[in-house]
């Protein structure tokens, strides 16, 4: 009861992580800029994402525009899209697989086959988390970077946006409910690797024992 507990926890970690993941994706602010100027009226933030630059202005105008050129992109935004991608169909192939292996649903068929469709979600997760950790920490290096380096222009220095820290924490609930789902299942298959069940031999002793007497009574 305690396992099924603690795999349905991992299931709920699960789908906010891949909730995250897509909106991480998604979302235009991986880079903001705010530049205020002299007159606050005419304040302006500029937000980069990997789909598409948007601007919102004080007034309360917003304007977007689509990254149509894939080539022209920097290598780490189109290494991003990449793996954020992976990620979110790595999420959702977890997401299947571990509603059919978890021990509070009906379906997987016997406790073995259930066992190893709960290990290979995890599986799932833990790389799906791998693949959304790799643009976030790469994007925010070279975030820091631009930030640091002293040739640039404050005007066009970025810090992270929301959709950084989001992909940071989608990451985390996929890598702890992966670790959850596979260790529950390797703990399984321990216990019956050093409680091998116990084998009984009375029959054997008894035919002995009758075969025994009937010499006995032979003689």
């Amino acid at each position: 009861m305690a396992s099924a507990s603690l795999q349905f926890f991992a299931f709920i970690l699960a789908l906010f992580g891949v909730f995250g993941d897509i909106a991480a994706t998604l979302l235009p602010n991986w880079k903001v800029n705010a530049d205020v100027g002299t007159n606050i009226i005419t304040a302006i933030t500029q937000m980069q994402g990997l789909w598409m630059d948007c601007t919102w202005y004080s007034t309360g105008m917003f304007s977007c525009t689509l990254k149509y050129s894939i080539l022209s992109l920097p290598v780490y935004i189109q290494a991003a899209r990449t793996t954020m991608v992976l990620s979110c169909i790595l999420s959702a192939f977890g997401i299947c697989i571990t509603t059919v292996g978890m021990k509070c649903t009906k379906l997987g068929g016997n406790a073995d086959s259930k066992n190893h469709a709960c290990f290979a979600g995890g599986v799932c997760f833990i790389l799906a988390a791998i693949f959304g950790l790799v643009p976030t920490c790469w994007y925010t290096r070279e975030i820091i970077s631009n930030f640091l380096d002293q040739t640039i222009p404050e005007s066009s220095k970025h810090e992270p946006g929301g959709a950084v820290y989001t992909g940071f924490i989608s990451a985390g609930f996929l890598l702890i409910a992966g670790v959850i789902f596979c260790s529950s299942c390797f703990k399984r298959q321990q216990g019956a690797w050093i409680y091998p069940p116990k084998q009984h031999h009375f029959p054997s002793t008894e035919q002995e024992s009758n075969a025994g007497y009937s010499l006995k009574d032979y003689v």
